[in-house]
């Protein structure tokens, strides 16, 4: 109720009117400190916010429409604490902007969300203990691969069904959908989404046609940020320069397909789990990443447990912040622990510590989710 409140005042303040049923502000602050080493690379110590869960608030809100439906939105805008920067800069809801409709069909949206595969209010992965948090253990950490956060989205779910609910998703273009089809980049997903008794389990199909970016072994992404490239197509200079920024050199990069399985178990103190990703890409990629992690009671708090080990290929002229030539291949593995201490219903304690090593072409790589540790102290409070 209090939160209802102050959504209202924050609303009301800014001259705004509404009309909903329901609408809520809140938020997730965190920050702490992280020390790490890459390969080859100085012992570092910052201040980080977000290194688990990302920090950010948020309004979001839902109207009884009557005869079993409802309307919904999600505003949510990622901000760093220890700057007081935008997550991403140029954004005013840089995590989420999603309105959605619910009924017997099931559940209707369209917006800027997060992929099946990764995080926000239309995300399905199961499997793994420390999901898209945690640093170098993270499931989209650099070693696999990952569909983040995506503009233009079409998200659809059907009603669950003896525990089971189909979600289906579609990006008309993760950073822009203005230029003809063929040269906006597109997101396809579908899963299936298990959830009763003791169980939880996701089986997720994704897909990047990369129409129109970059080269056979470099993403857009690669060459720019999300922010540059939009600010690129802003300017007089696009019309010029977009079938070089587009192309990045001689061929366009083949089609990526992902393929993530996740299976838990809660045995009630303690829940093991097993999680699997292939990635294929024609003269690209093609990894195959396991990871076995658990989660249990320990002392008044959450202990998480996991490691990973990936082996297949890699074609790259890049991988992290190394230029290397990588053309065959590779493997590598991860392992970590994390605590969480609640000091109450709201504010937690975190503490990490994880180790990485890579082999084969990937061992010369000098980032710290290829070969590196890190340590993390921080806190979250919840509003």
């Amino acid at each position: 109720m209090k939160k209802t409140l102050i959504a209202v005042a924050v609303m009301a303040a800014s001259g705004i009117a509404f009309a909903a049923s329901n609408v809520t502000l809140y938020g997730v602050i965190e920050e702490g400190v992280v020390l790490e080493k890459a390969k080859h690379g100085d012992t570092t110590v910052d201040l980080r916010s977000g290194f688990d869960q990302g920090s950010r608030w948020g309004i979001k809100g839902t109207e009884d429409l009557g005869n079993g439906y409802s309307v919904g939105f999600i505003l949510e805008q990622g901000f760093n604490v220890d700057s007081g920067d935008e997550a991403t800069s140029g954004k005013a809801f840089s995590r989420e902007a999603f309105m959605y409709v619910n009924g017997g069909f099931g559940k209707l949206g369209f917006g800027r969300t997060g992929a099946l595969s990764f995080a926000q209010s239309n995300a399905i992965l199961t499997g793994w203990a420390f999901g898209t948090g945690y640093g170098l253990s993270s499931w989209t950490s650099a070693i696999g691969n990952n569909f983040s956060r995506m503009d233009n989205v079409v998200s659809y779910a059907t009603p669950v069904f003896d525990g089971f609910s189909v979600h289906a998703m579609y990006s008309n273009g993760l950073t822009g959908d203005s230029e003809k089809w063929s040269d906006n980049n597109h997101y396809y997903g579908i899963g299936v989404k298990y959830q009763a008794n003791a169980i939880r389990s996701s089986l997720i199909f994704e897909a990047a046609d990369n129409k129109g970016t970059a080269t056979a072994d470099t993403l857009v992404s690669d060459v720019l940020t999300e922010n540059q490239w939009n600010a690129l197509k802003q300017t007089p200079a696009w019309s010029t320069v977009k079938d070089d920024v587009v192309k990045a050199g001689t061929a366009k990069k083949k089609a990526l397909y992902v393929i993530n399985y996740g299976f838990e178990y809660n045995l009630g103190s303690w829940t093991p789990m097993f999680a699997y990703q292939f990635a294929h890409q024609n003269q690209g990629r093609r990894t195959h990443m396991f990871g076995l992690s658990a989660k249990a009671d320990v002392a008044g708090g959450n202990v998480m447990i996991g490691a990973r080990y990936l082996f297949g290929k890699d074609k790259a002229t890049k991988v992290g912040a190394s230029e290397l030539s990588v053309d065959g291949d590779v493997r590598a593995w991860n392992i970590g622990a994390a605590y969480v201490y609640p000091l109450s219903k709201r504010t937690a304690l975190k503490a990490f510590a994880g180790y990485a090593d890579s082999g084969k072409e990937w061992k010369n790589v000098e980032a710290v989710g290829y070969n590196g540790y890190q340590v993390y102290l921080g806190m979250r409070h919840s509003f």
